[in-house]
């Protein structure tokens, strides 16, 4: 478990180097979410898209990468809230140890 400080005020972290799986863990966990194999396939999908982009992706650009590496059905806006409520953009980039996208509030 990771302490406090290794977060900014939103509850990213500070140095992407401190994710690992239980990391994501306590992350989710404070945000009331139980990660299931459904979130570790989007949160895998979210570091490959940091990777090849150097960035987090905003909501558009999610869906579409979604769309294209896991199916038109698991590239949809609502398929991305039921696992992410709110902004799943922002969320599931959090969760993932990323920064927060450039366009989200």
């Amino acid at each position: 478990m990771l302490p406090a400080d290794r977060f900014d005020k939103e509850g990213f972290l500070r140095d992407l180097d401190d994710w690992e799986p239980s990391v994501a863990q306590q992350i989710a966990a404070g945000e009331g979410i139980e990660l299931t194999q459904a979130h570790w396939e989007l949160l895998n999908l979210l570091r490959d898209y940091y990777a090849e982009f150097d960035s987090s992706p905003a909501m558009r650009a999610l869906v579409k990468y979604c769309a294209v590496k896991l199916g038109k059905e698991k590239g949809r806006s609502i398929y991305l809230m039921s696992l992410f409520p709110g902004s799943p953009a922002k969320l599931g980039s959090k969760i993932a140890g990323l920064p927060k996208p450039e366009n989200c509030l």
